[in-house]
């Protein structure tokens, strides 16, 4: 999946640093979740510059994390929201029979 399809805004040193604080990861955080290095990391904070194979990495890895870049009133990052699991009923261990797969 390209770069351009997996998220609805450009992702930003802005908001790179805004999904980072929602999930309260590090630069190092991050470049291990994403396989990149540190240093990749920091200098597109610091600069901007990154291929799109690494903006793709860090996207995916904040994708993984129900995170997602943003771009309203500017550019940012967003948590989005989960579906709870469904509730069991006392005795149910959630088994699928095999007509049902």
């Amino acid at each position: 999946m390209s770069y351009n399809r997996m998220q609805n805004a450009p992702l930003t040193p802005e908001a790179n640093r805004a999904a980072r604080a929602i999930l309260r990861w590090s630069v190092r955080d991050l470049a291990d979740k994403a396989g990149i290095a540190f240093t990749t990391v920091h200098r597109f904070e610091q600069t901007g510059t990154a291929t799109e194979t690494t903006k793709a990495k860090i996207v995916a890895a904040y994708a993984a994390h129900n995170v997602d870049i943003t771009n309203g009133e500017g550019t940012g990052a967003r948590l989005r929201k989960t579906q709870p699991a469904p509730h069991l009923a006392d005795g149910e261990a959630g088994i699928i029979e095999n007509n049902q797969m």
